[in-house]
């Protein structure tokens, strides 16, 4: 399978709640396990925005990008020093540094979801990633919708697990490779319900088929990849797959930089993570499956 075949779906239709959109977006789900986003409203400025506030982000030295590094909250807000992140079942860590920004809360959200930590260098940092959180929180949970309807649930089922969920946007660095070790980001699963993966500038994301075949994802901003998490795979009861992914360097005579910017739609600590398609009563708090998994990336 090449790039050419990842199910394309136009967010304007699913909104609209086209009968063959939505069978298209099942079929997606259930033999691939992703899908690309179009004519999602997101605009380009915003996004090309991200990716220079991230660069002059992790362009900062160590020092003050350590002032900002709070292991104690288990990678779950600031920043998170190269070498740090392993994949789950691998002993090498990968190849990247990245920051995490969370929903700009306020006394209604579970105390357990930590504030977002203020960049003093960038004065618009924490501004423009809150609106661009909010913009895939938004287009997340109506994805979430669209997927409810292929479960035969009703589409507002998911939104009280995540309208004050623990999402997180995550802002990655890959720098230039280490010597003979082209995997930047071993083969893993998300942890969470979704990810919304927003194109990246460089190549090197690759995405696992149900034929286990590894599929390159095209750079194109236009377009955003959405792939099924451990969360969602467990609650359906493996009915949707949880996507294997990962980040390599192609050999093309450069070595450069790559930076990436996902979206991972968490439910509130507080859900109660159980199946929504069986009679199945074996649960997991949604909190405890977060914090058993951070643990086992090694991010505490």
């Amino acid at each position: 399978m090449s790039s050419t075949d990842i199910p394309k779906i136009s967010f304007k239709k699913l909104l609209n709640n086209d009968s063959s959109v939505n069978n298209q977006l099942s079929y997606a789900l259930e033999s691939h396990g992703f899908f690309e986003i179009i004519d999602h409203g997101i605009s380009k400025d915003s996004l090309a925005k991200s990716y220079d506030l991230a660069a002059k982000f992790f362009n900062l030295s160590h020092e003050i990008k350590n002032n900002y590094s709070h292991p104690e909250f288990g990678g779950a807000r600031g920043y998170t020093q190269y070498g740090k992140e392993t994949a789950l079942g691998e002993t090498t860590p990968d190849q990247k540094e990245f920051w995490h920004h969370g929903p700009d809360i306020d006394a209604s959200y579970d105390n357990r979801i930590h504030r977002n930590i203020v960049v003093n260098e960038l004065i618009d940092f924490n501004d423009h990633f809150n609106e661009v959180f909010k913009s895939l929180n938004n287009l997340g949970m109506k994805i979430l919708s669209s997927i409810a309807r292929t479960l035969t649930l009703n589409e507002n089922f998911f939104d009280d697990w995540v309208s004050k969920g623990n999402s997180i946007l995550r802002l990655i660095h890959y720098p230039p490779i280490e010597a003979e070790n082209f995997l930047r980001a071993r083969p893993h699963e998300d942890i969470n319900l979704i990810t919304l993966l927003v194109g990246a500038k460089e190549p090197g994301l690759e995405l696992k088929s149900k034929d286990n075949e590894w599929i390159p994802i095209q750079s194109d901003h236009d377009g955003i990849i959405c792939n099924i998490g451990d969360m969602m795979q467990l609650v359906t009861r493996n009915q949707l797959k949880s996507t294997t992914h990962r980040v390599i360097h192609y050999d093309d005579g450069t070595n450069t930089s790559r930076y990436s910017m996902p979206f991972f739609l968490h439910p509130a600590p507080n859900v109660m993570l159980r199946s929504i398609v069986n009679d199945c009563k074996d649960e997991v708090l949604a909190h405890d499956f977060l914090e058993e998994r951070v643990k086992a990336i090694k991010l505490y």
